[in-house]
């Protein structure tokens, strides 16, 4: 997810604080319209996350 945000950063010129809002939006979107994929999009966007 970090690579993610970096490029969301740097693409959308918007801060990492914004950006992780954005994706963990779209996440919830995708797992909302999707539900079979709701594990698939955790993993997806979670991979590679430093809390």
């Amino acid at each position: 997810m970090n690579e993610l945000i970096e490029r969301l950063t740097s693409e959308a010129n918007i801060t990492p604080e914004q950006a992780k809002k954005a994706i963990e939006s779209i996440a919830n979107f995708v797992k909302e319209k999707f539900p079979m994929l709701g594990g698939a999009v955790d993993q997806i966007f979670t991979s590679g996350e430093n809390n």
